[in-house]
């Protein structure tokens, strides 16, 4: 597998077993709420705060997310963000290998970076987690208009990469079904299993028995499919299927017939998918509202959305 070579990048990949760990001490002044419950905030270097949790929460971490510094080139007031390239990279390896360490075999670490150490960042989660570990990329469009004052092109999206630590067992959680998905559900014959909506019976797909014509309720001979698809399922599966009501041949019984789907036997769910728009997850305008109602100031020149982080 490729790997990444930088300056110090041996340095790098021994920081993370030579740093010495460091007890948590918790602050009475900035606590609140249960004093048992397992919620931490962290105020410190977050490569030694990581150590810290190490012992406490190795193997234990269900779903990491991290959010970077991107080493745009700008200079905020919590931290310099124009770092020597190799420089980044020296100083992220060893926080991934420690968040490595605390992910449970059944987890999932999620890493909000753009396309200028975007690669790089790959390359590297690649040899940290296992590049059969890779699940995907999220694409999530961030603005909502073109920034003017773009030198080139305005960006519009950031990038989330995926990885599970054994994507053998990791399995996601299904998006929430959302009411114009249903809506293409309806229910026109009464069918007593409920809401349903027709599929197609041709598919692209070879299938040696999937060639055949078919004669509708009405007398119609359909000759066979469309030319360079083929019958989804066989003749004794579609006369199966019609003799238990599954079939929709139209409401004069004269369309080629279309297996039903019940909303009732679908994935409550819907598989999530790449590409994230603003109007599900946010845009950056949003957060910065966020922030403000937060903190009482923009405080922090990119925040994230709330619904994104959700």
């Amino acid at each position: 597998m490729p790997t990444l070579h930088w300056l110090n990048d041996e340095e790098a990949r021994k920081q993370s077993g030579k740093l010495p760990y460091r007890l948590l001490e918790a602050d009475p002044r900035l606590s609140y709420g249960d004093e048992e419950t397992e919620n931490m905030l962290i105020q410190g270097d977050n490569l030694e705060a990581l150590k810290a949790l190490s012992p406490y929460y190795a193997g234990q971490v269900k779903c990491i997310y991290v959010d970077p510094p991107y080493n745009t080139g700008n200079a905020f007031e919590q931290y310099d963000d124009n770092l020597e390239h190799s420089l980044w990279l020296t100083l992220i390896y060893p926080r991934l290998e420690l968040l490595r360490d605390i992910l449970s075999d059944d987890g999932s670490i999620w890493v909000s970076m753009d396309d200028g150490e975007g690669q790089y960042l790959k390359v590297l989660m690649d040899e940290i987690f296992g590049r059969n570990n890779f699940v995907s990329t999220i694409i999530w469009r961030k603005n909502y208009a073109p920034k003017s004052s773009a030198k080139y092109i305005s960006e519009d999206h950031d990038y989330i990469f995926v990885y599970a630590k054994d994507k053998e067992i990791w399995r996601p959680n299904m998006m929430p079904r959302s009411e114009k998905q249903d809506k293409a559900y309806k229910n026109p014959d009464n069918d007593p299993r409920g809401l349903w909506r027709p599929n197609n019976l041709a598919a692209r797909n070879p299938y040696s028995r999937g060639i055949y014509s078919i004669t509708t309720p009405s007398g119609r001979v359909i000759e066979g499919p469309p030319p360079g698809s083929y019958w989804r399922v066989s003749k004794e599966k579609l006369e199966e299927l019609d003799a238990d009501g599954r079939i929709w041949w139209g409401k004069e019984g004269n369309n080629v017939p279309a297996p039903k789907i019940y909303l009732a036997e679908v994935k409550q769910g819907i598989v999530p998918q790449t590409f994230w728009s603003y109007e599900e997850v946010g845009h950056t305008q949003d957060a910065k509202k966020e922030s403000i109602a937060f903190f009482g100031s923009d405080i922090f020149g990119t925040p994230k959305p709330e619904r994104l982080i959700r």
